[in-house]
């Protein structure tokens, strides 16, 4: 059942340890088929170098598993949530990545330091809150993604324009229009929080987030509705 579906997803994932961003067994990733509503994703705690395509499992969006001979990554749930409330995303990518994960853990969004982020990122990356005890208690990683949806709406951040947070003392999440998207916008965030930490490190302080008007051209010239950036 759905065979393309669990070859993509089996590829993205094979990704994650090939750019660096996951150490063992370190993270997920996952794709929707909208049509069906039935997602692929990693198996809970199997080794990258043994995966194979038919060990992607499949979960419905109210996170029963569908088909597949392993238990679903521990963070399904979360997946589950984030499908359900940003409606326009097709992928969701979950990785430990040093430089994310660092930022995360010292509970800051990632400022918008310079063009490279504003090519893909409008804004900073928000870094949310630490879930309550009682949030834990009840549901953990289904109320991870939660959180992430209420801040979004909070904040008024489009998931389109921001495809990525960072969950406080744990890590990054990201998202795209399929799997691969996702990958790339994890790749994307790794070396955007590299930038900004290596930023402040040289000046010494936190530096000043780049002016309006260039953020509004970078993401603007490849997103916005006169884009011109790259082929037609």
């Amino acid at each position: 059942m759905l065979e393309e579906l669990k070859h993509r997803v089996y590829e993205a994932n094979m990704l994650l340890p090939q750019y660096g961003l996951v150490t063992f067994t370190w993270g997920n990733a996952s794709e929707l088929d909208q049509k069906r509503g039935i997602f692929a994703i990693k198996p809970s705690g199997v080794d990258y170098d043994k995966l194979k395509p038919e060990d992607m499992v499949l979960v419905d969006l109210e996170g029963n598993k569908v088909e597949g001979k392993y238990n679903p990554s521990s963070d399904t749930p979360t997946h589950v949530e984030l499908y359900k409330a940003f409606a326009q995303i097709g992928g969701v990518v979950h990785t430990h990545s040093s430089y994310a994960a660092s930022w995360a853990q010292a509970g800051r969004s990632i400022p918008c330091y310079g063009t490279t982020h504003a090519d893909y990122i409008y804004g900073e990356v928000p870094c949310v809150r630490n879930l309550t005890r009682e949030e834990i208690e009840a549901g953990y990683e289904k109320n991870t993604g939660v959180l992430i949806a209420a801040e979004f709406a909070r904040l008024g951040k489009d998931p389109a324009a921001v495809p990525a947070v960072l969950c406080k003392n744990h890590g990054p999440f990201t998202w795209g229009k399929d799997c691969m998207e996702a990958v790339h916008n994890s790749v994307v965030l790794e070396e955007l929080a590299m930038m900004a930490w290596h930023t402040e490190n040289l000046a010494k302080e936190q530096a000043p987030s780049m002016q309006q008007e260039l953020l509004d051209k970078h993401f603007l010239r490849k997103h916005g509705a006169n884009a011109y950036y790259g082929q037609k």
